[in-house]
């Protein structure tokens, strides 16, 4: 169960779901992410609410539609900053995620024009050895504002 602010997608087709899609408030630290934004830490904790982090995207295994996952994925850009408003009150300005290159390329986040941000330095969340515990991640962004990086400093 997601903590925080989260919204959650479902896609259809014909009535039968096809894919899912999770979305939850942003991961507290990210070294690459906010070298690139280039906010301090107060304003880091003033302003992570305007960042959304997908979490979980699955399609269905049987489903094989080409480029579906980027379509869903450039669908979702454009609808979720308007329902995290109506949900909490506020928009968002940038999205996240995280990719397994153990498992996956990243492809789809790739086709939908999603930056890649850098890699995780493999800590987790609860680190308190500052020793790699699990695999590095690729880290993805989209900016849903040209000057996202601006608002996200103010």
């Amino acid at each position: 169960q997601p903590v925080g602010e989260n919204l959650k997608y479902m896609a259809f087709s014909n009535d039968r779901p096809i894919a899912c899609m999770g979305w939850t408030s942003a991961v507290w630290h990210i070294g690459c992410r906010d070298r690139i934004i280039s906010w301090s830490p107060q304003t880091r904790k003033k302003n992570l609410h305007l960042i959304a982090y997908n979490t979980r995207f699955l399609i269905v295994p049987w489903v094989r539609v080409p480029n579906l996952a980027s379509h869903l994925l450039g669908l979702t850009r454009c609808i979720l900053s308007p329902d995290w408003l109506e949900f909490y009150n506020h928009p968002i300005y940038l999205l996240e995620t995280f990719v397994d290159t153990e498992r996956f390329s990243g492809t789809c986040y790739k086709a939908a024009n999603w930056i890649y941000l850098g890699k995780t330095t493999g800590r987790g969340k609860n680190d308190q050895t500052n020793r790699q515990n699990r695999s590095l991640k690729a880290v993805f962004g989209y900016p849903l504002a040209k000057n996202f990086r601006r608002i996200l400093c103010s």
